[in-house]
């Protein structure tokens, strides 16, 4: 072996350095310092990209160099800028295209496997930190806390979800459950699951959530009417319906603000 052979960054050891996951291809300059692997000028970008972030945090960053940060680890030596602006010109913005399917995903070019894992991995963990704000603690004192979680969830989904949160008699929330998946403008909802699972689960109260895909958390006329229906059935049982919140893409719906509830 060639003692005087230096690397560039190596792939990590989830993914194979054969991925299909490939970047438009830079034109390769004469390295300063490395004889072979990435060329220096494409590490030195890393490595204040990198710094820039570590000084300043996100707020300072682009989303296209957010995503830059995520797919150095995907792609280990080929400039991944026009990959990052691609996905921000497909997708809109850093959420959407963390939130975007994986099929969506591997549609564009220079996107396989090891990117779209990459970009997974990021969604779940924010979702989990958000998550972990509002689980087993009193969710009428915390809402804010709430409202981000279901942001962080639901916001940028193309189909429409529908959430159900449980709360004890203390109103802290004991659990967290999809209760269906839908198209782009309907969700089946089942008001006797909701109450047999509250049941189950001895909850005292529930809030509704689902998301509008098109960014207008405006109520339709099946949603208010789901929504009675759902109310008359936990009454019933003697379970609260605290609200029902529509999440848009960048601001939510709550029945209960809005006299619906």
């Amino acid at each position: 072996m060639d003692q005087n052979r230096a690397f560039g960054e190596m792939p990590l050891p989830l993914f194979s350095p054969a991925s299909d996951d490939v970047a438009t291809p830079v034109v390769v300059m004469p390295a300063r310092k490395h004889g072979a692997g990435a060329p220096s000028y494409l590490a030195d970008h890393r490595a204040r990209l990198r710094d820039r972030f570590m000084q300043g945090g996100a707020a300072a960053m682009p989303d296209y160099e957010m995503l830059e940060l995520v797919l150095f680890r995907a792609i280990p030596r080929q400039d991944v800028k026009p990959l990052a602006r691609r996905l921000i010109d497909s997708f809109g913005d850093f959420n959407r295209v963390l939130s975007a399917p994986s099929a969506r995903l591997a549609e564009i070019d220079g996107v396989g496997p090891a990117v779209i894992v990459e970009l997974k991995i990021i969604e779940a963990a924010a979702q989990r930190l958000s998550r972990a704000r509002i689980m087993n603690r009193p969710v009428l004192s915390g809402w804010d806390a709430l409202l981000d979680y279901c942001h962080t969830t639901m916001a940028h989904r193309e189909i429409e979800q529908f959430r159900v949160l449980y709360l004890d008699r203390k109103n802290v929330l004991i659990a967290d459950e999809e209760q269906g998946r839908g198209t782009v403008d309907h969700v089946p909802v089942y008001p006797r699951e909701i109450i047999r699972r509250a049941l189950e689960l001895n909850a005292s109260a529930v809030i509704l959530v689902h998301n509008h895909p098109s960014g207008d958390p405006t109520p339709s006329d099946s949603d208010i009417t789901m929504t009675a229906r759902v109310a008359r059935a936990a009454d019933s049982m003697g379970i609260t319906v605290h609200d029902h919140l529509i999440i848009g893409k960048s601001r939510e719906l709550s029945f209960r603000s809005e006299g619906l509830l």
